[in-house]
């Protein structure tokens, strides 16, 4: 995308490869392959089947490569499958492979081709497969839009399928073996990289002569990985012989001869429709899944208790008494003398929730900021919900590359206009009238900072030559979407948003502001705040940890029915958790609630970016100082969406919560 993208031929684009990219989508019984053997093929029937190359990545950097930098065998007739939206963002580069075979014909030791490396000549393109197999660079190949998979035993006798296998493996110069290396004694050279150069494919497939339908249906595709050193080049043998050695010091020229082996089974048990389930039972996650649910149910139970006891018990009987004492014609309110020697029931008679009522609704201080961050997050909020929606009906899969993303860009771009209306709603309410500035930062603030830090990373990817880096192209289309549709529908909102009247309180302000009266260290605002996140991040902290392994380990993620029941359960503890803390700070008679009921939830983002830290020291070996600056640079963005989300969820809340309790007491 190298040309200059018109505003509407971007949209359209967008639009049309997210349609295309949905009509890719597995489902059972949607689009099936059906591939033939030689000379039986047709329209409806292939004979060959193309293996296509993805891009190869590592758990310990955060920089993808594409496949035709490692140096290996390319296609002469090299054929790219046009990509989406949420695949360029992503770092996706397929392209199709010099691996092609017959249906059904299976093949032995079939030489790809011969990578030769002379000394002085070759040294940097060695070196740099040198650090791939160092940093246990993997491939990642795809047949019939199905990954290949790496399966191989595990802890307690289960098998794990691995979408991906790696490049090769070291021995280090102290003699210890490095991930794959492990696997073969052989590997055992101080200061040797052992390339595996050559792959047994095994495809499965499901016949359909039993059931009406001509040819067979691709169900499985694994392969193991080999290093085998050729003696020759031109007729090579993979059985026996000594494994492929790269030494750590290049003394001397080395050839690479690349091949494979191809077998084929037939397996009329596995249904095509569920092609995918040997790879993602092979990930033994469900059962933590369920504790992680049951974990965040205690908590929403013991939360909505608290949140009942208070609505039925304790705020019941404060209507109760206040609206009593309203009646009460007859009663002399006492002055301040005789208030100090009546009994404690009675002089409590007189503090509470209800002694703000004229103070409870004077517009916040920064009303400005807080209403452009609610209208941010009202749009963030219903762009995650709809994808999570859309996910758990399964129009989502992992089997439709890039199309999550796709989906959550798309959205959030249409959803300018709720966003421009509650900002301009809220802020009208606070009684502001600087209304143009208003739009401008709900439009360009918080997406200006996330663009703005994206930038940045994406220099560093270019800088670095992986093929995470957006294209020029790709970044100048994203701005077009941006600035042609989502401020312009924000304007659209924002206009709607003024000409509606301001939210009507139920009381009215006093003009003077009533003094607070000291508070006790768990009343003031910065200790109820760090104590309001706990709970909510209590409830994603497991969901968090499966996320995180499938954006930074490159494991799948597809338990979106347990995501999209864990953001319900989100929604219900920070509404309550923010709920319940509101209600003690208008005990202790201090209003200042606008902005605290935005940061108490806000705050569960702070223990995100936290556990963030805590996982990249714990659980990853990224190293290299630009794969730490992606790492913390994606994490910033990550955090600010989901503190904008969280505050957004708390804040309203808490304004229906006060709304309500004060809309039932009788006020003179």
């Amino acid at each position: 995308m190298k040309r200059r993208i018109h505003l509407g031929f971007a949209l359209v684009y967008l639009l049309v490869s997210y349609i295309c990219s949905c009509s890719a989508f597995y489902l059972p019984g949607l689009a099936p392959v059906s591939f033939c053997e030689e000379g039986k093929g047709g329209e409806d029937c292939q004979t060959v089947i193309q293996l296509f190359v993805n891009r190869l990545d590592s758990v310990e950097s955060v920089l993808p490569y594409e496949y035709d930098v490692f140096d290996f065998c390319k296609d002469a007739k090299e054929k790219r499958p046009s990509e989406n939206l949420g695949q360029v963002l992503f770092g996706e580069r397929i392209e199709s492979s010099p691996y092609k075979f017959s249906f059904n014909q299976a093949l032995t030791c079939k030489a790809v081709c011969t990578k030769t490396y002379k000394k002085g000549d070759d040294a940097t393109k060695l070196d740099f497969l040198k650090m791939g197999m160092q940093l246990n660079y993997q491939h990642h190949w795809i047949i019939d839009n199905m990954p290949v998979t790496w399966c191989y035993d595990v802890e307690d006798g289960q098998k794990y399928c691995n979408p991906g296998f790696p490049i090769g493996c070291l021995v280090t110069s102290d003699g210890r073996a490095k991930d794959a290396c492990v696997i073969n004694s052989e590997f055992n050279k101080k200061n040797t990289f052992y390339v595996f150069n050559h792959v047994d494919i095994k495809i499965t497939y499901h016949s359909g002569a039993s059931e009406g339908w001509r040819g067979a249906r691709l169900v499985a595709a694994t392969l193991e990985p080999k290093s085998i050193k050729h003696a020759d080049e031109k007729s090579p043998s993979c059985e026996g012989g000594n494994p492929m050695e790269v030494h750590g010091e290049f003394d001397s020229d080395v050839s690479i001869t690349y091949t494979y082996s191809v077998s084929f089974e037939e397996n009329n048990s596995i249904k095509w429709a569920s092609r995918w389930d040997y790879i993602l039972v092979s990930m033994p996650h469900t059962n933590i899944q369920w504790f992680s649910i049951m974990n965040s149910l205690v908590i929403v139970l013991f939360l909505s208790g608290m949140v009942a006891m208070i609505m039925l018990r304790t705020l019941h009987k404060d209507i109760a008494r206040y609206n009593q004492v309203d009646q009460a014609d007859l009663i002399k309110l006492p002055s301040a003398k005789e208030k100090s020697s009546l009994p404690y029931e009675d002089a409590q008679e007189e503090s509470g929730w209800k002694q703000v009522h004229g103070d409870v609704f004077r517009p916040p201080r920064k009303g400005m900021l807080l209403s452009v961050f609610l209208g941010q997050g009202t749009q963030i909020f219903i762009m995650t919900f709809i994808t999570l929606f859309l996910a758990c009906l399964g129009f989502l899969s992992p089997a439709n590359r890039g199309a999550l993303m796709t989906c959550a860009v798309v959205l959030w771009v249409l959803l300018g206009t709720p966003a421009g209306y509650v900002s301009a709603r809220l802020y009208k309410t606070f009684g502001g009238e600087k209304w143009k500035t208003n739009v401008l930062l709900t439009a360009l603030l918080c997406p200006g900072i996330v663009f703005a830090d994206f930038f940045l990373m994406n220099l560093i990817l270019w800088v670095e030559g992986s093929s995470a880096a957006i294209p020029f192209g790709t970044l100048v289309a994203i701005l077009a979407l941006w600035f042609g549709i989502s401020v312009p529908l924000t304007f659209i909102g924002a206009y709607f948003g003024f000409k509606k009247a301001a939210i009507e309180q139920p009381v009215r302000t006093n003009q003077i502001p009533r003094q607070i009266p000291e508070q006790s260290f768990f009343t003031k605002p910065i200790p109820g705040i760090v104590m309001g996140g706990i709970l909510p991040f209590g409830c994603i902290f497991i969901q968090l940890f499966f996320i995180l392994n499938s954006i930074w380990s490159h494991q799948m993620y597809y338990m979106f029915g347990f995501l999209f029941l864990v953001f319900i359960i989100l929604l219900i503890t920070c509404s309550e958790a923010t709920i319940l803390l509101c209600y003690f700070h208008l005990c202790a008679e201090d209003y200042h609630w606008w902005w605290r009921a935005f940061l108490t939830s806000g705050f569960t983002a702070v223990y995100l970016f936290i556990y963030a830290v805590h996982y990249f020291f714990s659980k990853l070996q990224i190293i290299g100082a630009a794969s730490t600056i992606l790492y913390f640079g994606y994490t910033m963005i990550m955090v600010l969406i989901f503190f904008l989300f969280t505050g957004t969820i708390g804040f309203f809340a808490c304004f229906w919560f006060v709304n309500k309790i004060y809309s039932v007491v009788k006020v003179d």
